[in-house]
């Protein structure tokens, strides 16, 4: 582990260098040239690294890349996403730049820099000789927007693997995540009865005002003790002020931390029943990540990414997130999955979004340590 350590040690300028191009290469998720752009210099970075690359072909979003690694044993898939929430134009305002060990820029800790991690990792285990298993690596470009086009591709690939490493950024001060909640959007739409708001309003049946009471209903859903959050997000309705509204709706973000506890949540969407006569609903949408649960294979490949670290001479905490990942669905599948192998740093999706630079190299040896260690396991 320590002959790993001193080659990412010694190779942190080439870490930094990965970051600072595929950060230059901006990739947001709804503009597929640009997606595609950063996508072909990934696997370029891929192919030199010693992988065989292949891109999966999409219509309106950027091609995924995958690349594979030979080696002993039953395969390990490092997973990802180099998609971005930023425009196009971003750097200009947001440029690349250091203060002192931190590294700033769009999309570096969210998550480009935990591609040059993977990158990395897989350098040191070549260089030292490191036996390691067979690595499939899945680097998507619809995270961002729901993984719609590469959800197929991500449990295809999984299957058969006997564990995933996402490389998701680290909880703050460098933690794994062990779990994170399932993430649902529903749409309520409700449809009323439109008539003169002066003339004739008891003819009418409002949308808008069944809305807000359906929103009271909503709100009681939420169970933040038991990790349940329900919110109201977007709302809209009606056409002008003297008319009474025909039709409201709202777009509802709901989070859950068990399959069970998504199911119920759901159930109790999809039962709403209208409080005003002449209203009807209607409840669209589901949970899109199925949630990423703590159970005792997780723990397992914790505890073993834990005596890793500690080979390293560092301690590694678990905890969880509230937001999902393309881990969700690996997790889904049964498969061990351990989350926020990434860098350490803050800011996803903020303008002051940064990764630490002195903690690139233990990063990069942590992984490339796990998968050795998975190797000798098999």
């Amino acid at each position: 582990m320590k002959e790993l350590l001193a080659h990412t040690e010694a190779h942190a300028d080439d870490i930094v260098e990965t970051i600072e191009t595929l950060v230059r290469l901006e990739s947001p998720s709804t503009d597929k040239a640009a997606v595609d752009r950063c996508g072909a210099v990934l696997a370029e970075l891929l192919r030199t690294a010693g992988a065989r690359v292949e891109r999966l072909p999409q219509r309106d979003r950027g091609d995924h890349v995958v690349a594979r690694l030979d080696g002993v044993g039953e395969p390990v898939m490092l997973l990802g996403h180099f998609d971005t929430v930023w425009p196009l134009g971003t750097l200009a305002r947001m440029p690349l730049r250091r203060e002192g060990d931190r590294l700033h820029g769009p999309g570096i800790f969210d998550m480009k820099a935990g591609i040059a991690i993977g990158l990395a990792a897989v350098r040191a285990l070549e260089a030292t000789r490191t036996p390691r298993p067979p690595i499939v690596m899945l680097w998507t470009t619809d995270e961002e927007v729901g993984s719609e086009t590469s959800r197929a591709a991500i449990e295809e690939e999984a299957r058969g693997t006997r564990a995933v490493l996402v490389l998701e950024p680290a909880l703050p001060g460098g933690g794994l995540k062990t779990a994170r909640k399932g993430c649902g959007e529903f749409e309520l739409t409700v449809q009323g009865i439109s008539a003169h708001a002066g003339l004739d309003p008891g003819k009418g049946a409002s949308a808008i005002h069944e809305l807000a009471a359906q929103i009271g209903q909503i709100e009681r859903l939420q169970d933040l003790p038991r990790g349940i959050s329900v919110n109201v997000g977007v709302v809209s309705g009606g056409s002008r002020p003297n008319v009474v509204a025909e039709e409201a709706r709202a777009i509802i973000d709901v989070r859950a931390p068990t399959r069970d506890a998504a199911e119920t949540v759901e159930a109790a969407l999809r039962r709403l029943q209208p409080v005003r006569p002449g209203t009807r609903l209607t409840v669209r949408g589901g949970f899109e990540r199925p949630p990423m649960e703590r159970g005792p294979a997780v723990v397992e490949l914790f505890e073993r990414a834990s005596r890793v670290a500690s080979s390293l001479g560092r301690d590694l905490r678990e905890g969880s997130a509230g937001g999902g990942s393309d881990g969700n669905f690996t997790a889904a599948l049964g498969i061990p999955t351990l989350d926020g192998l990434g860098a350490v740093g803050d800011g996803a999706h903020a303008a002051h979004e940064h990764v630490e630079l002195s903690a690139l190299p233990w990063r990069a040896a942590l992984v490339a340590g796990l998968l050795a260690a998975l190797a000798r396991h098999t």
